[in-house]
């Protein structure tokens, strides 16, 4: 058997067809588009269409906020999509399929959980997805722990500085407001960071940083910090073995995860929080397809 799984992204939405053994069969990208039902219709007929068949379900990970109990997700960079009944939709497009949803980030873990290579030796594992946002989900014994509502592992609103920047939730100083692309890009601006004519991005800080300029350093020992405070709050909770770094920021590598082992290695305090192991995404973009995917073929066993 077979699942299609789904990934539905602020800027793009991928599908892919995965079997069993973690042979993905086909692999299709769209950009969201102006209307992106239209583009979610047309590439689950497409991706979908050609194995329907021997399809065992659907998963669908999503950018969130979501309610995996009514199936409506709101993601944050689609503003045409509030409360859209993403599970009813497809549903509708491949009759007699069930559909699960989850989070993005919660799909990202249990992907590399599964096929990434943590599976034989983590019970727990904690992904997060530092990127426009930061977004985080956790793996417990092989089994995806998504909460009552589908939210669980939002590490992005833990709150790591209380007297800091009001985020976009409405709480103040969620790590968010330090870590994220948009955030460290902010926060180095302000200080200085940037010549006329030269792009101002997070890429162009993550170079900068590589190359020793001493504020895109202080933007990333800055997420580094904060990334550490969350990680360690999530670690001190649910006992994790790995912690997976995925999301554009990610792209950084060294520049990003050398002050992150060193800010987690000085900050954890317990015994059972030095054994956490750091290490960036072995999938890449595929770790939330593959989670997907196991939301329906970890079902179908």
């Amino acid at each position: 058997m077979t699942a299609l799984a789904i990934d539905i992204g602020g800027t793009k939405f991928a599908a892919a067809l995965v079997r069993p053994d973690g042979a993905m069969v086909r692999r299709v990208e769209l950009p969201v588009g102006h209307d992106p039902a239209a583009t979610l219709a047309s590439l689950v007929r497409d991706v979908g269409g050609t194995g329907t068949g021997s399809l065992s379900g659907v998963g669908i990970g999503s950018a969130g906020p979501l309610d995996a109990v009514a199936g409506t997700v709101s993601p944050v960079n689609i503003p045409s999509w509030r409360d859209f009944p993403l599970v009813g939709t497809v549903r509708e497009l491949l009759p007699g399929l069930p559909v699960t949803l989850a989070g993005d980030a919660q799909c990202m873990a249990l992907g590399e959980w599964w096929r990434g290579g943590h599976g034989s030796r983590s019970r727990a594992l904690l992904g997060i997805v530092v990127s426009t946002g930061v977004g985080g989900g956790l793996v417990l014994g092989g089994v995806p722990y998504l909460g009552p509502t589908g939210n669980a592992g939002h590490i992005g609103h833990i709150s790591v500085d209380r007297g800091g920047a009001l985020c976009p939730c409405g709480a103040t100083g969620c790590l968010e407001t330090i870590a994220s692309g948009p955030s460290m890009v902010r926060w180095a601006l302000a200080n200085g960071w940037g010549d006329p004519g030269t792009p101002t991005d997070a890429r162009t800080l993550a170079v900068d940083a590589a190359r020793g300029v001493p504020t895109a350093q202080l933007a990333f020992q800055r997420a580094a910090d904060a990334l550490a405070v969350a990680i360690l709050s999530t670690a001190a909770l649910f006992d994790i073995d790995d912690v997976v770094i995925g999301g554009g920021v990610s792209g950084a590598g060294e520049t990003l995860l050398t002050p992150l082992r060193q800010a987690v290695t000085k900050q954890a305090g317990l015994g059972f929080l030095h054994r956490l192991n750091v290490e960036r995404t072995r999938l890449e973009r595929d770790a939330g397809l593959y989670g997907a995917a196991a939301l329906v073929l970890k079902e179908s066993r």
